[in-house]
Protein backbone atom coordinates (compact mmCIF):
# COMPACT_ATOMS: atom_id res chain seq x y z
CA UNK A 1 0.00 0.00 0.00
CA UNK A 2 1.38 3.46 -0.84
CA UNK A 3 2.26 5.42 1.99
CA UNK A 4 0.18 9.33 1.69
CA UNK A 5 2.35 11.85 0.29
CA UNK A 6 3.99 15.07 2.93
CA UNK A 7 0.75 17.16 1.44
CA UNK A 8 -1.22 14.69 1.90
CA UNK A 9 -0.69 13.92 5.71
CA UNK A 10 -0.74 18.05 6.11
CA UNK A 11 -4.19 18.29 4.80
CA UNK A 12 -5.33 14.89 6.90
CA UNK A 13 -3.48 17.08 10.01
CA UNK A 14 -5.30 20.02 9.37
CA UNK A 15 -8.66 18.30 8.34
CA UNK A 16 -8.14 16.27 12.38
CA UNK A 17 -7.02 19.66 13.85
CA UNK A 18 -10.38 21.61 12.51
CA UNK A 19 -12.49 18.38 13.18
CA UNK A 20 -10.97 18.57 17.55
CA UNK A 21 -11.61 22.35 17.55
CA UNK A 22 -15.12 22.24 16.24
CA UNK A 23 -15.77 19.55 19.08
CA UNK A 24 -13.83 21.39 21.66
CA UNK A 25 -15.90 24.39 20.25
CA UNK A 26 -19.36 22.86 21.14
CA UNK A 27 -18.51 21.54 23.95
CA UNK A 28 -17.54 24.47 25.13
CA UNK A 29 -20.38 26.12 23.71
CA UNK A 30 -22.38 23.17 25.20
CA UNK A 31 -20.64 24.38 28.98
CA UNK A 32 -21.45 27.98 28.51
CA UNK A 33 -25.57 27.21 28.02
CA UNK A 34 -25.08 25.20 30.76
CA UNK A 35 -23.38 27.77 32.96
CA UNK A 36 -25.97 29.80 35.06
CA UNK A 37 -25.85 33.47 34.78
CA UNK A 38 -25.36 35.11 38.19
CA UNK A 39 -27.74 38.05 39.08
CA UNK A 40 -26.38 40.32 42.16
CA UNK A 41 -29.22 41.04 44.74
CA UNK A 42 -28.02 44.16 47.52
CA UNK A 43 -30.30 44.50 50.14
CA UNK A 44 -30.54 45.23 54.01
CA UNK A 45 -30.34 42.41 56.43
CA UNK A 46 -29.78 44.20 59.48
CA UNK A 47 -30.52 47.75 60.97
CA UNK A 48 -33.85 49.58 60.68
CA UNK A 49 -34.34 48.33 56.86
CA UNK A 50 -33.86 44.67 57.55
CA UNK A 51 -37.76 44.05 57.00
CA UNK A 52 -37.37 46.26 53.80
CA UNK A 53 -34.72 44.38 52.57
CA UNK A 54 -36.15 40.97 53.51
CA UNK A 55 -39.40 41.78 51.27
CA UNK A 56 -37.37 43.45 48.39
CA UNK A 57 -35.68 40.24 48.12
CA UNK A 58 -39.03 38.24 48.23
CA UNK A 59 -39.99 40.07 45.34
CA UNK A 60 -36.77 39.63 43.46
CA UNK A 61 -36.75 36.10 44.14
CA UNK A 62 -40.57 35.45 43.45
CA UNK A 63 -39.68 37.29 39.80
CA UNK A 64 -37.24 34.88 39.16
CA UNK A 65 -39.20 31.85 39.81
CA UNK A 66 -41.68 32.94 38.11
CA UNK A 67 -39.79 33.37 35.20
CA UNK A 68 -38.65 29.40 35.66
CA UNK A 69 -35.75 30.44 37.00
CA UNK A 70 -33.99 30.52 34.09
CA UNK A 71 -32.91 33.09 31.18
CA UNK A 72 -31.87 32.80 27.94
CA UNK A 73 -32.53 28.94 28.59
CA UNK A 74 -29.53 28.84 31.06
CA UNK A 75 -30.28 28.30 35.10
CA UNK A 76 -30.33 31.82 37.22
CA UNK A 77 -28.05 31.97 40.68
CA UNK A 78 -28.86 35.02 43.01
CA UNK A 79 -26.49 36.22 44.98
CA UNK A 80 -27.72 37.70 47.85
CA UNK A 81 -25.46 40.69 50.02
CA UNK A 82 -25.91 43.36 52.70
CA UNK A 83 -26.60 47.14 52.68
CA UNK A 84 -26.14 48.07 55.81
CA UNK A 85 -24.17 51.42 55.35
CA UNK A 86 -22.86 53.61 52.28
CA UNK A 87 -19.47 51.78 52.62
CA UNK A 88 -19.87 48.00 53.16
CA UNK A 89 -22.91 48.46 50.36
CA UNK A 90 -20.06 50.04 47.83
CA UNK A 91 -18.14 47.20 48.97
CA UNK A 92 -20.10 44.60 48.31
CA UNK A 93 -21.16 45.82 44.93
CA UNK A 94 -17.26 45.32 43.82
CA UNK A 95 -17.79 41.96 45.51
CA UNK A 96 -20.59 40.31 43.30
CA UNK A 97 -18.74 41.72 40.08
CA UNK A 98 -15.23 40.69 41.44
CA UNK A 99 -16.07 37.48 42.81
CA UNK A 100 -19.17 36.02 41.95
CA UNK A 101 -18.97 37.21 38.10
CA UNK A 102 -22.48 39.33 38.04
CA UNK A 103 -24.22 40.36 34.91
CA UNK A 104 -26.21 42.87 36.64
CA UNK A 105 -27.50 43.88 40.21
CA UNK A 106 -30.56 44.74 41.48
CA UNK A 107 -31.40 46.44 44.47
CA UNK A 108 -30.50 49.86 46.92
CA UNK A 109 -33.42 50.79 49.00
CA UNK A 110 -30.89 53.30 50.88
CA UNK A 111 -30.39 56.78 48.85
CA UNK A 112 -27.14 57.04 50.71
CA UNK A 113 -26.60 53.42 49.98
CA UNK A 114 -27.27 53.24 46.46
CA UNK A 115 -25.27 56.84 45.58
CA UNK A 116 -22.18 54.87 46.55
CA UNK A 117 -23.48 51.13 43.84
CA UNK A 118 -24.27 53.38 41.37
CA UNK A 119 -20.16 54.47 41.34
CA UNK A 120 -18.81 51.01 41.18
CA UNK A 121 -21.90 50.03 38.25
CA UNK A 122 -20.74 52.74 36.46
CA UNK A 123 -16.84 52.41 36.63
CA UNK A 124 -17.04 48.53 36.03
CA UNK A 125 -19.93 48.96 33.35
CA UNK A 126 -22.53 46.64 35.21
CA UNK A 127 -26.32 47.30 34.95
CA UNK A 128 -27.62 48.25 38.07
CA UNK A 129 -31.51 48.69 39.12
CA UNK A 130 -32.19 50.68 41.89
CA UNK A 131 -35.57 49.12 43.77
CA UNK A 132 -35.79 51.41 46.48
CA UNK A 133 -33.77 54.90 46.58
CA UNK A 134 -35.81 57.47 45.85
CA UNK A 135 -33.07 60.78 46.32
CA UNK A 136 -33.55 62.59 43.23
CA UNK A 137 -29.93 63.13 42.60
CA UNK A 138 -29.71 59.65 41.76
CA UNK A 139 -31.13 60.14 37.98
CA UNK A 140 -30.30 63.79 38.38
CA UNK A 141 -26.77 64.90 38.61
CA UNK A 142 -25.60 61.82 39.94
CA UNK A 143 -27.12 59.62 36.33
CA UNK A 144 -24.74 57.04 34.59
CA UNK A 145 -25.64 55.10 32.01
CA UNK A 146 -25.20 51.83 34.13
CA UNK A 147 -28.16 52.75 36.90
CA UNK A 148 -32.35 52.21 36.46
CA UNK A 149 -34.37 53.34 39.13
CA UNK A 150 -37.51 51.97 40.07
CA UNK A 151 -38.76 54.51 43.13
CA UNK A 152 -39.86 57.48 41.63
CA UNK A 153 -38.12 60.72 43.31
CA UNK A 154 -38.67 62.42 46.36
CA UNK A 155 -40.02 65.49 44.32
CA UNK A 156 -42.21 63.56 42.11
CA UNK A 157 -43.80 62.03 45.10
CA UNK A 158 -44.08 65.25 47.34
CA UNK A 159 -45.85 67.10 44.51
CA UNK A 160 -48.47 64.04 45.09
CA UNK A 161 -48.54 64.51 48.62
CA UNK A 162 -48.69 67.99 49.58
CA UNK A 163 -52.11 68.91 48.22
CA UNK A 164 -53.27 66.20 50.45
CA UNK A 165 -51.14 68.04 53.25
CA UNK A 166 -52.75 71.13 52.86
CA UNK A 167 -56.05 70.09 53.18
CA UNK A 168 -55.23 68.47 56.97
CA UNK A 169 -54.09 72.02 57.96
CA UNK A 170 -51.63 75.12 56.78
CA UNK A 171 -49.23 74.43 59.87
CA UNK A 172 -46.30 72.08 58.75
CA UNK A 173 -44.05 70.21 60.92
CA UNK A 174 -41.14 68.43 58.98
CA UNK A 175 -39.84 65.47 60.50
CA UNK A 176 -36.62 63.83 58.46
CA UNK A 177 -34.11 61.50 58.48
CA UNK A 178 -30.65 63.23 58.26
CA UNK A 179 -29.11 61.73 55.14
CA UNK A 180 -29.86 61.84 51.19
CA UNK A 181 -33.51 60.70 50.67
CA UNK A 182 -34.24 63.15 54.35
CA UNK A 183 -32.93 66.29 53.19
CA UNK A 184 -34.52 65.89 49.77
CA UNK A 185 -38.12 65.62 51.36
CA UNK A 186 -37.08 68.66 52.88
CA UNK A 187 -36.06 70.60 50.14
CA UNK A 188 -39.13 69.78 48.36
CA UNK A 189 -41.24 70.09 50.74
CA UNK A 190 -40.62 73.65 51.21
CA UNK A 191 -40.77 74.26 48.24
CA UNK A 192 -44.20 73.59 47.95
CA UNK A 193 -45.47 75.33 51.15
CA UNK A 194 -46.15 78.03 49.60
CA UNK A 195 -48.28 76.80 46.54
CA UNK A 196 -50.74 74.80 48.98
CA UNK A 197 -50.95 77.98 51.11
CA UNK A 198 -49.07 76.11 54.18
CA UNK A 199 -46.41 77.34 56.88
CA UNK A 200 -43.70 75.29 58.46
CA UNK A 201 -43.26 75.80 61.96
CA UNK A 202 -40.63 73.28 62.93
CA UNK A 203 -38.38 71.18 61.91
CA UNK A 204 -35.74 68.63 62.77
CA UNK A 205 -33.37 66.15 60.88
CA UNK A 206 -32.99 62.97 62.60
CA UNK A 207 -30.00 60.68 62.89
CA UNK A 208 -30.54 56.88 61.30
CA UNK A 209 -31.31 54.33 63.98
CA UNK A 210 -32.57 56.44 66.58
CA UNK A 211 -34.71 54.58 69.05
CA UNK A 212 -36.08 57.32 71.20
CA UNK A 213 -38.23 60.26 69.85
CA UNK A 214 -39.70 61.84 73.00
CA UNK A 215 -37.69 64.69 73.25
CA UNK A 216 -38.87 65.10 69.01
CA UNK A 217 -42.07 64.51 69.96
CA UNK A 218 -42.06 67.36 72.90
CA UNK A 219 -40.61 70.04 70.20
CA UNK A 220 -43.47 68.93 68.22
CA UNK A 221 -46.13 68.70 70.69
CA UNK A 222 -45.05 72.38 71.75
CA UNK A 223 -44.84 73.87 68.13
CA UNK A 224 -48.74 72.65 67.45
CA UNK A 225 -48.62 71.74 63.85
CA UNK A 226 -51.80 70.79 62.09
CA UNK A 227 -49.64 67.96 59.72
CA UNK A 228 -46.56 66.49 60.28
CA UNK A 229 -44.55 65.61 56.85
CA UNK A 230 -41.66 62.94 57.71
CA UNK A 231 -39.26 61.49 55.80
CA UNK A 232 -38.48 58.34 57.96
CA UNK A 233 -37.22 54.74 57.03
CA UNK A 234 -38.31 51.80 58.56
CA UNK A 235 -37.95 50.80 62.21
CA UNK A 236 -37.11 54.71 62.80
CA UNK A 237 -40.10 55.03 61.57
CA UNK A 238 -41.77 52.08 63.29
CA UNK A 239 -40.38 53.58 66.88
CA UNK A 240 -41.85 57.12 66.61
CA UNK A 241 -45.38 55.54 65.06
CA UNK A 242 -45.72 53.61 68.70
CA UNK A 243 -44.61 56.68 71.01
CA UNK A 244 -46.27 59.13 68.81
CA UNK A 245 -49.25 57.37 69.93
CA UNK A 246 -47.95 56.47 73.82
CA UNK A 247 -47.41 59.65 74.31
CA UNK A 248 -51.11 61.06 72.79
CA UNK A 249 -50.31 62.13 69.59
CA UNK A 250 -51.61 60.42 67.32
CA UNK A 251 -54.36 62.62 67.05
CA UNK A 252 -53.22 65.62 67.77
CA UNK A 253 -51.21 66.05 64.59
CA UNK A 254 -51.80 64.03 61.26
CA UNK A 255 -48.82 62.28 59.64
CA UNK A 256 -47.91 62.85 56.08
CA UNK A 257 -45.37 60.87 53.90
CA UNK A 258 -43.42 59.43 50.81
CA UNK A 259 -41.93 56.03 50.10
CA UNK A 260 -43.07 54.36 53.52
CA UNK A 261 -43.78 50.26 53.30
CA UNK A 262 -46.29 48.32 54.48
CA UNK A 263 -43.87 46.53 56.94
CA UNK A 264 -43.82 49.95 58.89
CA UNK A 265 -47.72 49.20 59.83
CA UNK A 266 -47.90 45.54 60.23
CA UNK A 267 -45.14 46.62 63.07
CA UNK A 268 -46.95 49.00 64.84
CA UNK A 269 -49.97 48.05 64.79
CA UNK A 270 -53.60 49.20 64.55
CA UNK A 271 -53.66 51.46 67.27
CA UNK A 272 -50.53 53.80 66.41
CA UNK A 273 -51.22 53.97 62.20
CA UNK A 274 -52.33 56.79 61.35
CA UNK A 275 -51.79 59.38 58.13
CA UNK A 276 -51.73 59.80 54.51
CA UNK A 277 -49.32 58.59 52.39
CA UNK A 278 -47.69 58.23 48.98
CA UNK A 279 -46.26 54.62 48.23
CA UNK A 280 -45.38 52.63 45.03
CA UNK A 281 -48.14 50.18 44.93
CA UNK A 282 -50.72 48.88 47.23
CA UNK A 283 -51.15 45.22 47.34
CA UNK A 284 -55.39 45.80 47.43
CA UNK A 285 -55.50 48.57 45.52
CA UNK A 286 -58.82 47.39 42.52
CA UNK A 287 -56.78 48.88 40.07
CA UNK A 288 -53.79 46.93 39.99
CA UNK A 289 -52.63 44.52 37.04
CA UNK A 290 -53.63 41.24 35.89
CA UNK A 291 -49.86 40.37 36.26
CA UNK A 292 -49.25 42.10 39.82
CA UNK A 293 -52.61 40.28 41.03
CA UNK A 294 -50.93 36.93 39.89
CA UNK A 295 -47.84 38.18 42.14
CA UNK A 296 -50.19 39.00 44.71
CA UNK A 297 -51.54 35.40 45.11
CA UNK A 298 -47.93 33.50 44.18
CA UNK A 299 -46.89 35.32 47.43
CA UNK A 300 -49.64 34.55 49.27
CA UNK A 301 -49.74 31.08 48.69
CA UNK A 302 -45.78 30.98 49.17
CA UNK A 303 -45.72 33.38 52.44
CA UNK A 304 -49.38 33.11 53.54
CA UNK A 305 -49.66 36.84 53.86
CA UNK A 306 -49.65 39.94 51.08
CA UNK A 307 -46.76 41.02 49.75
CA UNK A 308 -45.65 44.71 50.87
CA UNK A 309 -44.96 47.61 48.25
CA UNK A 310 -41.37 46.85 48.55
CA UNK A 311 -42.15 43.26 47.49
CA UNK A 312 -43.85 44.64 44.43
CA UNK A 313 -40.41 47.07 43.73
CA UNK A 314 -37.84 43.68 43.97
CA UNK A 315 -40.09 41.92 42.15
CA UNK A 316 -40.30 44.92 38.94
CA UNK A 317 -37.22 45.48 38.69
CA UNK A 318 -35.69 41.79 38.26
CA UNK A 319 -38.64 41.04 36.05
CA UNK A 320 -37.70 44.35 33.69
CA UNK A 321 -33.67 42.65 34.39
CA UNK A 322 -35.00 39.39 32.77
CA UNK A 323 -37.28 40.71 30.30
CA UNK A 324 -34.19 43.06 29.04
CA UNK A 325 -32.14 40.13 29.17
CA UNK A 326 -34.16 38.11 27.11
CA UNK A 327 -35.16 40.98 24.36
CA UNK A 328 -31.18 41.69 23.99
CA UNK A 329 -30.48 38.00 23.86
CA UNK A 330 -27.07 38.69 25.34
CA UNK A 331 -25.82 39.10 28.92
CA UNK A 332 -23.51 41.44 27.92
CA UNK A 333 -23.58 44.48 29.95
CA UNK A 334 -24.40 47.36 26.86
CA UNK A 335 -26.93 45.21 25.11
CA UNK A 336 -28.87 44.83 28.86
CA UNK A 337 -28.82 48.46 29.07
CA UNK A 338 -29.52 49.22 25.86
CA UNK A 339 -32.62 46.46 26.63
CA UNK A 340 -33.84 48.30 29.52
CA UNK A 341 -33.95 51.54 28.05
CA UNK A 342 -36.56 50.52 25.41
CA UNK A 343 -38.33 48.23 27.72
CA UNK A 344 -42.11 48.80 28.33
CA UNK A 345 -44.39 47.30 30.53
CA UNK A 346 -47.77 47.29 28.91
CA UNK A 347 -49.98 45.46 31.29
CA UNK A 348 -51.95 48.69 32.85
CA UNK A 349 -53.66 51.38 31.38
CA UNK A 350 -50.88 53.50 31.78
CA UNK A 351 -47.72 52.16 30.26
CA UNK A 352 -44.37 51.74 32.79
CA UNK A 353 -40.97 52.85 31.02
CA UNK A 354 -37.44 53.62 31.87
CA UNK A 355 -36.75 57.08 30.55
CA UNK A 356 -34.07 56.68 28.37
CA UNK A 357 -32.29 60.09 29.20
CA UNK A 358 -32.48 59.37 32.89
CA UNK A 359 -33.32 55.87 33.48
CA UNK A 360 -36.07 56.64 35.92
CA UNK A 361 -39.08 54.57 35.77
CA UNK A 362 -42.17 56.62 34.88
CA UNK A 363 -45.35 55.39 36.50
CA UNK A 364 -48.27 56.59 38.94
CA UNK A 365 -47.65 56.35 42.12
CA UNK A 366 -50.78 55.77 44.66
CA UNK A 367 -52.09 57.48 47.69
CA UNK A 368 -53.35 55.70 50.51
CA UNK A 369 -54.60 56.73 54.04
CA UNK A 370 -54.91 54.88 57.03
CA UNK A 371 -58.46 53.36 57.31
CA UNK A 372 -60.05 54.65 60.17
CA UNK A 373 -61.19 51.26 61.45
CA UNK A 374 -58.66 48.42 60.81
CA UNK A 375 -60.02 45.45 60.56
CA UNK A 376 -57.71 42.97 58.87
CA UNK A 377 -54.65 41.74 59.99
CA UNK A 378 -52.69 43.35 56.65
CA UNK A 379 -55.17 44.96 54.98
CA UNK A 380 -54.46 48.88 56.51
CA UNK A 381 -55.09 51.26 53.77
CA UNK A 382 -57.85 52.95 51.17
CA UNK A 383 -56.81 54.03 48.18
CA UNK A 384 -57.44 57.33 47.32
CA UNK A 385 -56.06 58.15 43.55
CA UNK A 386 -53.23 57.53 41.43
CA UNK A 387 -51.07 60.54 41.69
CA UNK A 388 -51.66 61.12 37.71
CA UNK A 389 -54.44 59.56 35.37
CA UNK A 390 -53.08 59.75 32.12
CA UNK A 391 -49.50 59.31 30.33
CA UNK A 392 -48.90 62.90 29.33
CA UNK A 393 -49.98 63.72 33.16
CA UNK A 394 -47.23 61.29 34.82
CA UNK A 395 -44.12 62.10 32.53
CA UNK A 396 -45.43 66.13 33.09
CA UNK A 397 -45.09 65.02 36.92
CA UNK A 398 -41.51 63.40 36.64
CA UNK A 399 -40.11 66.74 35.41
CA UNK A 400 -38.22 67.72 31.92
CA UNK A 401 -34.25 67.52 31.37
CA UNK A 402 -33.76 70.66 32.34
CA UNK A 403 -35.73 70.47 35.94
CA UNK A 404 -33.66 66.95 36.21
CA UNK A 405 -30.57 68.21 35.33
CA UNK A 406 -29.54 64.43 34.19
CA UNK A 407 -26.69 64.87 31.48
CA UNK A 408 -26.33 61.05 30.60
CA UNK A 409 -23.06 60.22 28.39
CA UNK A 410 -23.26 57.75 25.89
CA UNK A 411 -22.23 54.14 25.98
Amino acid sequence: MKKPSMTQRRALAAISAALMLSVSGRAALAQQDAEPVRIGMIYAKQGPGASIGEYLQRGSTLAVEQAGRKVLGRPIELVWLDEPNPQVSQQNMQRLIDENKVVAVVGGNYSSSALAMMSVANREKIPLILTGAAASEITGKNCNRYTFRTQATVPVQMRGLMPFVSQIGKKVYFLTASYAFGQDILRSGRGLLKEVGATEVGVDEVPVNTADYSSYILKIRQARPDVIVGGLVGGDFSNYLKQANEMGMKDRARFAAIAVTDTDFWDVGPAASTGIYVKPWYYNDPTNTAAEKKMVADFEKKYNQPPSDKTWSGWIGMRALLESIEAAKSTDAKAIVTALEKWKNTDGDIPAFFREWDHQLVRPAVIVRVKKQITDKWDFFDVVKKTSDSEAETLKAFGTKDEIGCAMPPL
